[in-house]
């Protein structure tokens, strides 16, 4: 098994610490996808929008982060990331969505590049852009949070779901800019309980061989 990652990809991060929690091994293929090397290692060949991560299985390819996240809960149900129960995956997968349907997506690269290059955004008004949609997005998290019994020492129960695969890379790239976020107690105190655990802290973005210069992004 095989993921295409990349140290600053919000969604590989996600794929990461599922990976790290299930105890699977991967052989991770390092993509730089924000450097024009892209097209020359024929990324897109895997995936047209040439995004990471990326998930080969026995030939098989899986793109977009919640497709691999959920087809290895499914394959290697073990160490569970969804609640058995009904009402409990629909709040998990509620939660997890709000992260990678409705934050993420808002400050990711290639809606920063088109702002920048296209609107003569400049780094400040990009930051004020990101930080907006970061904190609006968190304000509703933490509220939902706050207002379920369902909460606990993760975000729901006391053991880590996908959910909380899905916050700790939107808060740890959102402390990476600087963001404001004294607003959000039960979000900032879900993401430290997290990062106590070493399937979080082995797939942070600082430890990855790429962000360390240690390898060379690959062609596919």
């Amino acid at each position: 098994m095989e993921l295409y990652t990349y140290h600053r990809s919000v969604a590989a991060h996600r794929v990461r610490i599922i990976l790290n929690i299930k105890g699977l091994s991967c052989d991770y293929r390092f993509v730089d996808i924000a450097g024009d090397r892209l097209q020359r290692y024929q990324f897109r060949a895997l995936n047209p929008q040439g995004l990471a991560p990326v998930l080969v299985d026995d030939g098989h390819v899986i793109t977009q982060s919640m497709a691999i996240m959920e087809y290895l809960e499914e394959r290697w149900p073990a160490r569970a990331v969804l609640p058995k129960d009904l009402l409990g995956s629909a709040r998990v997968r509620a939660l997890a969505q709000l992260f990678v349907s409705d934050i993420q997506p808002l400050h990711n690269l290639r809606v920063l590049r088109y702002l920048r290059s296209r609107h003569d955004q400049g780094e400040d008004q990009l930051a004020h852009w990101s930080a907006h949609w970061m904190r609006e997005g968190l304000a509703a998290v933490e509220h939902l949070l706050a207002s379920s019994a369902e909460t606990g020492a993760h975000c729901h129960g006391d053991h880590p779901t996908l959910a909380d695969a899905c916050l700790v890379p939107e808060v740890h790239e959102a402390i990476e800019r600087g963001v404001d976020l004294s607003d959000f107690p039960g979000v900032r105190r879900i993401y430290g309980t997290c990062m106590t655990l070493a399937a979080f802290q082995a797939a942070a973005p600082e430890t990855q061989m790429d962000a360390a210069g240690l390898v060379e992004p690959i062609s596919s």
